[in-house]
């Protein structure tokens, strides 16, 4: 066996089959533990940890015993099995030690450090990314960038399994209006001309379509100038990209639906529902759960009642859309838990105030607007909300455009507040039949989703149908209240295009300047097509239950689009920008 390298095995591979051999480890010292006459370490590196003894005979005592703590070292001996009573069940390396005989140090650590590795003390986020290569030694951390490789990989190897071709497509674009704002790269051949980073290779894809290219994929980087959400890291993110020539809405259905499945199942650590999964029309959602990304572990349903209290004499409810969210088996529940979604509603939603009602074992109604409703509205409205004795009613009353979304946001807090959020399932759904358009806040005609989405109807639809009434091939794909990506069959008809553009707003010529390539693309014979696009990023923060996406990317801009570890956005010198033809304004404060 060589012994003139680093290692001859890692910090997570040596076993009680191990014993008697002279190995070799090198890694991080995690702990070192002093106990007089020995002394012991804890040696890790990715693979794992492995416990290191250190003896009088060896005469490395002293030595060792001043290592700073996460230096790397290597250390050089025996295997023998560990005293029974220092067995550590909790490692696959806990019933063996390695008898140091040799250590060398490869890397001391010279400064004091920022905050404990592997530590449950809560550290500040800042702080965590500006020390991201210490933040990336935490085992937590660290498992969940090596698992995004594993998943990474999986995903590739699917999509290579049924037929679809890796291409990669242009870093550096042009700028095209697809909803977010662009990062834009100045040209130095081509002065106050701009480069664009991709928002998305949408564009690209489509033009593979037409080229030939029947079934593309790329594990895609997008690049947006958006805020952060915690489920959305800003500057830069990871789609799983692809597109199907002469493709249908359910022939990318059919597709994603088993790679979802797959990839959840062999990576997520919880049940994954079956597919096929459920196709819920976008009003249906927004109706019955009060967004377009709903939660199907929550069975809380909204329900609308409006038409009952059309006619009954309460204020609060005149001239509202009224929804109301049953739960049942509602009795135990105490009068301070009604007082504390009152509160959530008024204090958290902006709502004016939230109204509740038990049904009582006499079928009688209590609460604060019992009073209001007489015999014919109960019939009806414990009917129309399927609500029995013992449970309870709650009411969200407001004006068509915020009710859906307070609606929504109420049957989340009672699902969560009452635990009936299932823990231990993926439940995926599509949300199908998008609004092709929509009113802006101006009150002008813009599109709902995707510019380049076809319209269910074609040109007839676009000809003779109210837009606000034209509904898209255009689709979301959502797990546990997530959305991971939207996709659409693609409007690859000309007619059809410039028809779609200038009901909101476009002329010919806006989409020639806008998108020259593809509009001319679409006039040499395109196919039928359609893809998607999952969220890489969303997928892997869902299999880790992470609260923030920021957990599962490696070097992560933080909230404010910084990077405070490599100091990105950062300030270049005046020659540099002579070379792009920049200069430089002062803002006006």
């Amino acid at each position: 066996m060589k012994m003139d390298s680093y290692r001859t095995n890692n910090c997570g591979e040596l076993t009680k089959q191990d014993v008697g051999k002279n190995v070799k480890i090198a890694g991080w010292v995690q702990t070192i533990r002093d106990l007089g006459g020995l002394l012991f370490i804890d040696l890790r590196d990715q693979y794992g940890i492995t416990q290191a003894v250190v003896t009088v005979e060896s005469g490395l005592i002293e030595m060792a015993s001043k290592i700073p703590t996460e230096s790397t070292i290597s250390i050089e001996g025996p295997i023998k099995i560990r005293d029974e009573e220092t067995i550590n069940k909790n490692i696959p390396t806990g019933e063996i030690e390695v008898v140091a005989e040799k250590i060398e140090i490869l890397g001391k650590r010279l400064k004091n450090l920022p905050f404990e590795i592997n530590s449950d003390k809560a550290v500040g986020e800042d702080l965590r990314l500006k020390y991201r290569f210490l933040d990336l030694r935490n085992e937590k951390l660290k498992n969940n960038i090596l698992l995004r490789a594993k998943v990474l990989q999986f995903l590739r190897n699917q999509m290579i399994e049924k037929g679809f071709t890796e291409v990669q497509t242009p870093i550096l674009t042009s700028s095209s209006p697809e909803g977010a704002r662009d990062y834009l790269v100045p040209s130095r051949v081509h002065p106050g001309k701009f480069y664009a980073l991709p928002q998305a290779p949408q564009q690209f894809k489509q033009l593979l379509m037409v080229s030939g290219i029947d079934k593309y994929f790329q594990v895609a980087p997008c690049f947006r100038d958006e805020d952060a959400r915690a489920d959305r890291a800003p500057g830069e993110f990871y789609q799983l990209d692809m597109e199907m020539a002469f493709a249908t809405q359910e022939d990318v259905f059919g597709v994603m639906e088993k790679v979802m499945y797959n990839t959840f199942k062999e990576f997520g650590g919880k049940k994954v529902a079956e597919y096929p999964f459920p196709r819920i029309a976008y009003r249906d959602a927004m109706l019955k759960y009060g967004t377009d990304k709903p939660d199907l572990r929550n069975p809380l349903i909204i329900k609308d009642v409006t038409d009952i209290f059309q006619n009954i004499e309460f204020n609060a409810f005149k001239g509202k859309i009224v929804r109301t969210i049953t739960v049942p088996n509602a009795m135990e529940i105490p009068r301070r838990f009604y007082d504390g979604m009152v509160d959530f509603a008024i204090s958290e939603c902006g709502a004016k105030g939230l109204a509740w009602l038990k049904v009582l074992e006499d079928g009688t109604l209590q609460g604060p607007i019992a009073k209001f409703i007489d015999e014919d509205a109960q019939n009806k409205l414990l009917s129309t909300t399927d609500t029995k004795a013992g449970d309870a009613i709650f009411f969200i009353a407001e004006a068509p455009r915020i009710v859906d979304t307070l609606a929504g946001r109420i049957r989340a807090e009672l699902g969560n507040r009452l635990d009936l959020i299932e823990k231990d399932v993926y439940k995926f759904c599509w949300i199908v039949d998008f609004p092709m358009y929509e009113l802006n806040d101006e009150g002008n005609l813009d599109f709902c989703h995707n510019p380049f989405s076809m319209p269910q109807g074609g040109l007839e639809a676009l000809n003779s149908k109210d837009p606000l009434d034209i509904l898209a091939y255009q689709y979301d794909i959502v797990c546990n209240g997530i959305e991971l990506s939207s996709g659409a069959v693609r409007n690859h008809d000309p007619e059809i295009m410039i028809k779609a553009f200038e009901i909101a707003g476009y002329d010919k010529q806006t989409i020639e300047n806008k998108f020259p390539a593809l509009f001319n693309a679409f006039h040499y014979g395109a196919p039928p097509h359609a893809g998607i696009a999952p969220g890489i990023d969303r997928m892997i923060m869902l299999m880790q239950d992470e609260p923030s996406i920021r957990e599962v990317i490696a070097f992560p801009m933080n909230s404010k689009a910084q990077d405070l570890l490599m100091g990105a956005p950062g300030e270049v010198t005046e020659e540099q920008l002579r070379d792009v033809h920049i200069k430089i304004r002062e803002s006006k404060k």
